[in-house]
């Protein structure tokens, strides 16, 4: 720096390459990008092939069908994030200063949050903040966790904690796990078995990546040798509605959320059997990306989620 004037740069760009670099980057496609950013295929290549001109090096490779940054792209990618989310707040914020709280929320919740607490706790944001749209996405935790750190969604709340140290993970509801039988099943007269006697049975379970999978594997290994892989299972479903199906069907027995079938229970269809010394629970976890800025409605969002009452949260309210 001489006579206290910092060098200027020769590099240049503007905030809509970023955004269409940035969408290459996390649909690793020229084509899905396109898309996105509502332009031709051609155009979008063209962009890219101007920024890395004015940057003065690669900034993206072609490995087969994908589009991965080069070592320079992942830096650029890293402030383009950055740069991109804090033009959004800025708007945002300004829209807040003026009185035009509005805005949209990308909400991801798997099965259990998805289905069967965040409709009633968007009913209550929306009455709050009438302005602010949300779209809710409803999937397994996994792929939740996975929509999160792309980009795809703003933030999701999911049924286990996740290891990632991009994601900032906060626990925020709790859920009690039943062993579901049919009214006709030879333990609808029970009110608890043994966990040895769980190995006899015809059992369903949810799909690889579902947190109810996940909470059922950890507890099972505590209750029988083998846990899991000691079970007769002979069915696994995508989601608790086809669970549910599935134990009234006659299908098998499953370990599921008591808010996934409390209607089931309330009209006998199904009954609910405690597996002796062994109480499960698990909680819900509120989970969103680190490296970006929350907008002002996605603030509104976390706020609402982390600090409203349970009445308003909670199935049991």
């Amino acid at each position: 720096m001489e006579g206290g004037r910092r060098k200027k740069t020769t590099i240049d760009f503007d905030l809509r390459q970023l955004e269409i670099f940035r969408k290459v980057v996390e649909l690793k496609s020229f084509s899905r990008a396109a898309e996105r950013v509502f332009l031709a295929q051609a155009s979008v290549s063209e962009r890219i092939a101007t920024l890395e001109r004015l940057v003065g090096t690669k900034l993206l490779n072609r490995l087969g069908r994908q589009v991965v940054p080069t070592r320079a792209g992942e830096l650029l990618y890293k402030h383009a994030i950055l740069l991109l989310d804090m033009k959004e707040t800025a708007a945002l914020e300004m829209e807040d200063f003026l009185g035009l709280k509005r805005g949209e929320i990308r909400v991801g919740g798997s099965t259990i949050p998805g289905e069967y607490i965040l409709p009633r706790v968007i009913g209550a944001f929306h009455a709050k903040y009438p302005r602010i749209s949300v779209t809710i996405t409803i999937s397994d935790t996994g792929d939740i966790e996975k929509r999160v750190i792309e980009g795809e969604l703003d933030l999701g709340v999911v049924g286990s904690k996740s290891s990632n140290r991009i994601l900032q993970v906060r626990r925020i509801w709790r859920d009690d796990l039943v062993l579901a039988v049919s009214r006709e099943h030879p333990w609808a007269t029970k009110k608890e078995v043994l966990p040895e006697e769980l190995a006899g049975q015809s059992f369903i379970l949810r799909e690889r990546g579902s947190g109810t999978l996940q909470t059922t594997k950890e507890y099972l290994e505590k209750m029988i040798p083998g846990g899991t892989d000691a079970l007769h299972v002979v069915a696994r479903f995508g989601s608790s509605t086809a669970v549910k199906e599935g134990i009234k069907a006659g299908v098998g027995v499953s370990i599921i959320s008591s808010r996934a079938v409390k209607t089931e229970l309330d009209m006998g269809l199904l009954k609910a059997i405690k597996i002796k010394d062994h109480p499960m629970s698990r909680s819900f976890y509120l989970i969103r990306d680190k490296r970006r800025i929350a907008s002002p409605p996605c603030q509104a969002m976390l706020d609402f989620l982390t600090h409203a009452d349970e009445s308003a949260r909670s199935d049991h309210g």
